[in-house]
């Protein structure tokens, strides 16, 4: 009932609208040019950010000229724009009204006040919140539809802290590298972008990047945005653990002072003024488990969840020393939430627990989820089996999940994952429309489908999509519900890129492989992988995963080739303005996995036929594969129209173009086994992280006391 009547008060803008009476703003934009004054009455420069955004909203929308002045009470002339923050009312909550020539967008706090400007932007000016992505310009406007009158109310949010951690962001830093001088990997405008979108969406929380120092320009600029600063659950207290010195023990059972000072030295690097929600918890370097750093907890957990809420509570007075006021969350790690549902860690109160997900949005608390806690929930996510490129998490587990922890009271907090953003813009929203407004009475994915359809593509394709999203996401084959992480969930597109090299490679040579430094530190060394398997092992693993990969591809195959003749049979209802956009979002989503199924199918094919001594069978299916991989990057070229040029320069995650270079390879070992020795290493991300992390040098972690 709470959620339903929330609905019904922001409806109210739109059921009552009418023109706004401004003579000048009911002119045509061909004869006069319309006059607003916006006026600023707050004292909080991120609001001015905000105010400066929605004069270019209307300059876009109106042809306005806009003055933005402090303190005015009544505009000259041509409509008067009133932002105000009033401290009054539930946190973050704010209002639009009219009265005449006036709009008054006021805001209970600094948030509720930034918000009001956006909504405004979005309600009235038909500015579209993720236009940066979706390159959705707004129509012109004679005048703007405000009823005269109207008072319309947004409470506060359902989820306190919500927003997006911009993780494994390698098509960013490929797409928009920053300069040198800015000191960090991504282009501080581009980086400004993704923060204005959090705040369009009302989200008021951004975890910047993966890796950075708590000193990177990106975090001082999301604070100057007026967003909340949170930590990567592998940065407790913003210490960078991909950056341990060489030879510093990391090791809080026989060195608790080493990781104390590097807590207390990371501490020091945020600003005295910055509004952060500090990350705490024990997890080893380079987000890998704390007992591969110390023997004492390996098998002992009891042992292990003693020294985590240990650390935590370190973690909090060292934090508190600096920032008295300062408020905490634990992102439960991988087994900090199995030490969690166990019984065996013991989380301070005042800490808000936040349970993760498994990288497709189903929420590992095992149902103990209670009030005043969170989640942390991925649209996009690194693994080796989910998406970097494409969606792949419905709208319905969205809302299944969102509100089964809102139905709990574990409204406290929602990290959402979204990786480089763009590929995944629908689903993005729909996470934090969802944590603003909670689930929609009678919630129905299919009309979220529907209503995003209509507004990025035309009325015209809005029902024809909203029968083809739940189909392309029931299309995507399933992971054997054995395979550990995700098992019995979604493919995404990097399970056909990692799959295929690494069913060559098992084919062409046999164990020991090796894993090549990527996230970790960089004096780590390369590791063994599937140490102690014999070259027999390896080649029954091809056969098995092979023969499997064969009948789960060509069962997916035909319902791949049927989507993508819906969506071109869509093609021709969408506005042609639009379709730049729906050639990338829906055509190229739809290829990278369409055509990445056909290329391992061809490729369990290829490894088959050369166990088998069939070559030409290998040969034949390799140049399949081989097709397959161009028509992904034939249907690449549809990302890269306009300002996204070179968008997949920097790819480096999910590595198409590395399975192609293994398919030469491997075409040359079935050709001359002898003449052709592969390099025994696994595929990694080390490729993507160099350069994400390549402005940072040689830095590292300061543990000095």
């Amino acid at each position: 009932m709470k959620l339903s009547k929330r609905r019904v008060i922001q409806s109210l803008g739109a059921a009552g609208a009418a023109a706004l009476g401004s003579p000048a703003l009911s002119a045509t934009r061909d004869t006069a040019t319309p006059r607003v004054t916006i006026s600023i009455r707050s004292p909080f420069p991120p609001v001015h950010r905000a105010a400066q955004d929605l004069a270019g909203d209307l300059k876009a929308v109106l042809g306005a000229s806009v003055d933005l002045v402090q303190d005015q009470d009544q505009a000259h002339d041509g409509l008067h724009i009133a932002i105000a923050t009033s401290n009054q009312g539930a946190r973050e909550s704010f209002s639009l009204s009219r009265h005449g020539h006036r709009v008054d967008l006021v805001g209970a706090d600094m948030r509720g006040t930034i918000y009001a400007i956006y909504q405004f932007a979005q309600d009235h000016l038909g500015v579209d919140p993720m236009a940066f992505w979706t390159d959705h310009s707004p129509k012109p406007l004679a005048e703007i539809a405000m009823k005269d009158g109207a008072r319309i109310a947004f409470p506060g949010p359902v989820i306190d802290y919500r927003g997006f951690f911009v993780n494994d962001e390698d098509q960013l830093t490929g797409w928009a590298p920053a300069k040198p001088e800015d000191h960090t990997n991504i282009d501080p405008a581009v980086m400004d972008k993704v923060y204005e979108t959090i705040l369009r969406l009302k989200g008021n929380m951004v975890v910047p990047s993966t890796w950075p120092f708590p000193d990177d320009p990106q975090i001082k600029a999301a604070s100057a945005r007026g967003l909340i600063v949170n930590q990567h659950h592998a940065t407790p207290v913003g210490m960078n653990a991909a950056r341990w010195p060489e030879h510093v023990p990391y090791n809080y059972t026989e060195h608790p002072d080493i990781l104390r000072n590097a807590w207390k030295n990371a501490i020091a690097l945020y600003d005295k003024d910055q509004e952060v929600l500090w990350t705490v918890g024990m997890r080893g370097l380079s987000d890998v488990s704390y007992a591969s750093m110390d023997p004492s907890v390996v098998g002992n957990k009891p042992r292990m969840g003693q020294l985590a809420g240990q650390a935590m509570r370190e973690q909090m007075a060292l934090v508190r020393a600096r920032f008295p006021n300062a408020r905490f969350v634990t992102n439960l790690w991988s087994e900090g939430a199995e030490l969690m549902r166990e019984g065996h860690l013991k989380i301070p109160e005042e800490v808000i627990i936040a349970w993760p997900d498994e990288g497709w949005g189903k929420i590992r608390d095992d149902g103990q989820v209670s009030k005043d806690q969170g989640f942390y929930f991925h649209v996009a996510m690194l693994n080796g089996k989910a998406n970097q490129l494409s969606e792949m998490v419905p709208v319905e587990r969205i809302h299944e999940e969102f509100g089964r922890f809102i139905r709990a009271g574990a409204t406290r907090f929602a990290l959402v994952n979204v990786s480089d953003l763009r590929a995944v813009a629908m689903t993005a929203k729909a996470t934090l429309d969802t944590a603003w407004n909670g689930v929609p009475a009678r919630a129905s994915a299919r009309a979220y489908y529907a209503g995003w359809a209509k507004g990025q593509y035309g009325a015209g394709a809005a029902e024809s999509l909203a029968t083809f999203y739940p189909a392309y996401f029931t299309s995507l084959p399933r992971l054997p519900t054995g395979e550990g992480t995700g098992g019995g969930m979604e493919y995404g597109d990097q399970r056909y890129q990692e799959l295929s090299r690494s069913l060559m490679l098992r084919t062409m040579i046999d164990p020991p492989y090796y894993r090549t430094i990527a996230q970790s530190p960089q004096w780590w060394p390369p590791r063994i992988v599937d140490y102690g398997k014999s070259a027999a092992d390896a080649k029954l693993w091809v056969d098995q995963v092979s023969a499997r990969e064969i009948a789960t591809c060509t069962a997916a195959q035909p319902r791949f080739d049927a989507l993508l003749k819906q969506a071109l049979a869509i093609l021709p209802q969408v506005a042609p303005e639009r379709r730049d956009y729906y050639q990338y979002a829906v055509l190229t989503m739809l290829s990278v996995n369409r055509n990445g199924n056909a290329m391992l199918l061809a490729v369990s094919q290829a490894v088959k036929a050369a166990r088998a001594g069939d070559q030409a069978e290998a040969l034949r299916q390799a140049d399949a594969a081989l097709a397959q991989i161009a028509e992904i990057k034939r249907y690449e070229t549809y990302a890269t129209y306009g300002k996204w040029k070179n968008w997949w320069r920097g790819e480096w995650l999910t590595n198409i173009g590395s399975t192609a270079d293994w398919l030469a390879t491997f075409k040359a070992w079935v050709i001359d086994p002898i003449g052709t020795t592969p390099v025994p290493i696994m595929e990694t991300d080390w490729e993507a992280y160099y350069r994400i992390l390549k402005y940072q040098g040689t830095r590292s972690v300061d543990v000095r006391p």
